[in-house]
């Protein structure tokens, strides 16, 4: 298949969730997302005001993580920082479920979890993701979470946070491809570092791709001669 540079720019959402991060950090995020076209930063809920303020008059939207990296917030404590977020202008959030509900098979309280995340974001009109955390996850267990999905409908499930034990495999973005449904897509993030990582991920069904080296994967594809 044939990709453009615009097309795979506007599927990286540019990233810098780092605890030391600075507001000279996030600026450089800003203008690099905004020269080389990506969809999103994807930003902690501390810089949301102060990034979408640096985004003004650019197509780049502001994107913040919620219960990051960890997911071991109640879900009122998750409901009110997706809040909070969206009242300083993140366009679009992606939270961390309960990893530990999950691994314990109450899929009951996955599902209200995903309902109350996604209300804020519809009540907001914005995109709301769902990290899933693959590597602490059996495939039994991210079929289950993407079934939810399917009956919840986020925008988006995603692997990982890139803080875990490993980032996206190529299975089981495929396996939640199959399972999440054709109104829900698919966010490939965690290690994702090349082009032939990122071109990966396309091909077995991601239309986003969570990555800080979004640049590195848009200079291979000009080497390489896409255009």
């Amino acid at each position: 298949m044939d990709y453009s540079l615009q097309q795979i720019a506007q599927m990286v959402d540019h990233t810098n969730l780092h605890a030391d991060a600075t507001t000279a950090d996030f600026q450089k995020l800003c203008d690099e997302a905004v020269s080389y076209g990506f969809k999103s930063v994807a930003i902690n809920t501390y810089p949301v005001a102060m990034c979408r303020k640096m985004l003004e008059g650019s197509q780049v939207l502001t994107g913040a993580a919620v219960g990051f990296p960890l997911g071991q917030t109640t879900i009122a404590t998750k409901v009110a920082e997706a809040e909070n977020a969206v009242k300083d202008g993140a366009q679009e959030f992606d939270y961390v479920l309960n990893v530990g509900k999950l691994k314990e098979h109450d899929y009951d309280y996955i599902e209200e979890e995903m309902r109350a995340l996604v209300a804020v974001a519809r009540n907001a009109g914005i995109c709301a993701k769902v990290i899933f955390e693959t590597c602490y996850l059996t495939e039994e267990e991210i079929i289950e979470a993407a079934k939810i999905a399917s009956r919840v409908k986020p925008d988006f499930v995603k692997t990982s946070t890139g803080f875990g034990t490993a980032g996206a495999k190529v299975e089981h973005v495929r396996l939640m491809k199959q399972y999440a449904g054709s109104d829900v897509q698919v966010k490939a993030a965690g290690g994702i570092r090349t082009w032939e990582a990122a071109k990966e991920m396309v091909e077995a069904g991601a239309t986003r791709l969570g990555t800080s080296s979004g640049i590195k994967i848009i200079e291979e594809m000009k080497e390489a001669g896409y255009q």
